[in-house]
């Protein structure tokens, strides 16, 4: 035994290996890095050529756009860009109005930032960027340039081309390097995840409900990519036709994860399992195979199967139901197979949806208010002790502040920014000070950046390190602040290194005890959106029924996230999260199938009785509606039929919510006190 022992045992050399293999980047990090640093050096170059006041805004500017996929950075540019002209020009505006009124014009500022915090909470990715950018950019303008007003309009125009050459630069180091396309690098995620969730229909459809943990797991795992999907639209001529295909795919899965589960559930209440069920469990089973199963012939079937079970005297209205979903798997599934063949080969795809997202009002208006506290503090306590470079913590402060405003994990950027902002002044210190050493060659300093910039691409693309790496990158940059020629300053660059320090101590502190919000807020703030957005869908106003699924989605990720407690109380807590989403969305799609219903006598009196049975959530009504349009529902035409289908389906779910979870939607509100 210890001969095998010896033997199985890895040997140094092997062990040496794996270490490398854990601590050395991969290729794909190297050729990133060689990207930023080209990049980095050309925006300097072209600034230094150009005699900008500015150019090493320029190299900045290609740090804050480091991404390794060419569609992020491009997205992220042109957001960047117009951020940069919105702030400019309130820059120019702000000092021609309050220039001689310093109070005035840093509560102007501080408002700003406010507002466009605020508005950045409701938008997506780069466009959220953009807005914040628009905010800290008067920061940059205006309050920099506080005490020379009569110079804001001529920094303003510096900085717009500082920005540009720094576009310029990095999109055209990415397209000459060959810059990773984002459709390539989503396709394999967005094909592991049409597999997990064929999986879990699979698992869904011939055991159990593997339950709200795993669905919200799902979800996770589907919502990663809505990022890439919204950044592929500027890489390529197509582009928007694949972006188009990914929405639609990452859509579907929602769907799908949706349906298989709402399948089992109305299929377990059937006293008995007619044919019909058993014939729709064994097709929505055999979509679920990672071949190529035909998901058009799969819901022409299927849709047969409703159409039999609306015209037949037997048929319950829970057997509609599950039939019903089935078809509704099916169409998701045809939906995410054409969509991943629209991103794959840049068709256009069968439909072009939006992926909204859920942002809380509280949460936002929090965030708002949060950096436009820090800003105003920091403002008085540094008038107040006099201190002589006031603008520039100033500036730092607003950009950390509107940086961690937008972060997923704001406590977790502000410790990025609090580790990384000292690395990165020690790394400026000793490149200024002691590589440079006085010297004024360009190659020199070319050189002399490469490894800080190459060590904080490594960091910035490993994600628990992400922070660190970003603002290493960015503000390593901002305190050598590289120069033609280069001002070798100690008093000046160790002024600076203990403002940014002390702006990351501010904002590291701010986050935690400016207005806080904690998980059970944020759980409570969840729930108070869905309860708004459930009566709005009773009531008819829930909109598209599609959006409402990626929508809701994302409420039920945001809330899991938040979640905490024993596993019995998570789960009974998610439980109640997917039940208010399913309310909500089959509300939506009843009154969208009572809109399109023909004005026939015989569905008149259905169709109001269902409207007034949602919007007073009384499930009666909605049983007898049912009970109505069935027994109407064999004597119109069939597209008809398919709609009335469709409609029971919606109504039947909704119904069974308010009785199955009366209490819950009592004490929400939704529900009239007995």
């Amino acid at each position: 035994m210890s001969g095998l022992s010896a033997e199985t045992r890895p040997s140094p050399a092997d062990r040496v290996l794996v270490l490398l293999e854990r601590v050395v980047p991969a290729p794909s990090a190297w050729a990133f890095a060689l990207r930023i640093w080209l990049a980095m050096v050309l925006a300097l170059y072209a600034g230094f050529w150009l005699q900008l006041s500015g150019a090493s805004s320029a190299a900045v500017c290609v740090a804050i756009l480091a991404q390794p996929k060419r569609g992020q950075a491009l997205s992220k540019a042109l957001y960047r860009f117009l951020g940069t002209l919105a702030g400019g020009a309130i820059s120019i505006l702000l000092i021609g109005a309050f220039g001689q009124d310093r109070v005035l014009l840093l509560v102007s500022v501080a408002t700003w930032l406010g507002l466009c915090v605020f508005v950045a909470h409701f938008l997506q990715d780069t466009r959220a960027y953009g807005a914040m950018l628009a905010g800290f950019t008067v920061a940059i303008v205006a309050v920099a340039h506080i005490d020379t007003p009569q110079a804001v309009f001529e920094a303003a125009i510096d900085r717009v081309a500082a920005i540009t050459i720094g576009i310029v630069a990095i999109t055209f180091i990415n397209d000459a390097l060959a810059s990773p396309s984002t459709w390539r690098t989503l396709r394999k995620p967005l094909s592991e995840a049409l597999s997990a969730t064929r999986a879990f229909a699979r698992e869904t459809l011939s055991r159990a409900d593997p339950g709200s943990e795993r669905a919200a797991a799902l979800i996770r795992q589907i919502a990663v990519m809505r990022a890439d999907a919204s950044a592929i639209g500027g890489e390529l001529d197509d582009g928007a036709r694949r972006a188009a295909g990914a929405r639609s795919a990452i859509a579907a899965l929602y769907a799908m994860a949706a349906a298989s589960r709402a399948f089992t559930a109305a299929a377990a209440l059937l006293d008995r399992q007619s044919k019909a069920v058993a014939e729709a469990r064994r097709i929505c089973l055999g979509l679920t195979d990672d071949g190529k199963p035909d998901a058009d012939a799969a819901s022409h079937r299927l849709g047969a199967l409703v159409d039999e079970a609306i015209q037949s005297e037997t048929s319950a209205p829970l057997e509609i139901l599950a039939l019903q979903r089935g078809l509704d798997f099916a169409r998701a599934a045809s939906f995410a197979e054409d969509g991943l063949n629209a991103l794959s080969t840049g068709c256009r795809p069968k439909r072009d949806v939006a992926l909204p997202t859920h942002r809380d009002l509280p949460v936002a208006l929090r965030g708002a208010a949060r950096v436009g506290i820090a800003f105003g503090a920091t403002a008085l306590l540094l008038i107040a002790a006099g201190w002589p470079a006031t603008s520039f913590a100033l500036v730092q402060v607003a950009a950390t502040c509107s940086l961690s405003a937008i972060a997923p994990d704001s406590k977790a950027f502000a410790r990025g920014v609090l580790i990384g902002m000292p690395i990165a002044a020690l790394c400026a210190g000793i490149v200024l000070f002691g590589v440079l050493g006085g010297e004024q060659g360009f190659p020199l300093l070319a050189i002399a950046i490469a490894p800080v910039i190459f060590v904080a691409c490594f960091l910035s693309l490993n994600p628990p390190t992400f922070g660190i790496g970003f603002i290493l990158l960015v503000f390593f940059m901002v305190l050598l602040s590289p120069s033609n020629p280069q001002t070798y300053d100690a008093q000046t660059f160790l002024a600076n290194a203990f403002l940014v320090t002390m702006a990351a101590c501010i904002l590291f502190v701010a986050v935690r005890i400016v207005l806080p919000i904690s998980p059970a807020q944020r759980r409570a703030f969840a729930l108070d959106s869905a309860r708004d957005s459930v009566l709005d869908a009773l009531a008819g106003d829930g909109g598209d029924a599609t959006t409402r699924t990626s929508l809701n989605s994302d409420r039920l990720l945001q809330f899991s996230q938040w979640s905490s407690g024993s596993g019995a109380v998570r789960a009974a807590s998610l439980d109640r999260a997917f039940d208010l989403a399913r309310l909500e969305s089959a509300a939506a799609r009843a009154h969208a199938q009572l809109c399109r219903l023909p004005d026939e006598p015989s569905l008149n009196d259905a169709a109001r009785q269902a409207r007034e049975g949602l919007e007073a959530a009384d499930a009666a009504t909605l049983a007898r509606s049912v009970r109505a349009f069935l027994r109407h529902g064999r004597s119109v035409g069939g597209p008809t039929r398919l709609d009335i289908a469709r409609l029971v389906s919606d109504l039947v779910t909704a119904g069974g919510i308010m009785e199955s979870q009366h209490r819950l939607l009592r004490r929400l509100g939704i529900l009239r006190p007995a």
